[in-house]
């Protein structure tokens, strides 16, 4: 169960993607539901998502909080 809230997560925050402040909020939703592990995985995803989303950049810094 816990994996299908993974993909779920990432398939929310590629469709908010077009706007920062949502992007932010959604990512902070995710982290209070996710496994430390899983928090983990979506570090690495979000920094591949986001090499070419310089907007998006800026919301690692609420992953790095936790």
């Amino acid at each position: 169960m816990p994996r299908m809230i993974y993909d779920y997560t990432k398939s929310v925050l590629e469709r908010v993607s077009f706007d920062p402040l949502l992007f932010m909020k959604e990512l902070k939703k995710a982290i209070k539901s996710l496994l430390p592990y899983e928090i983990e995985q979506l570090t690495n995803w979000l920094k591949y998502f986001t090499s070419e989303k310089p907007e998006l950049r800026q919301c690692l810094i609420v992953i790095n909080e936790n």
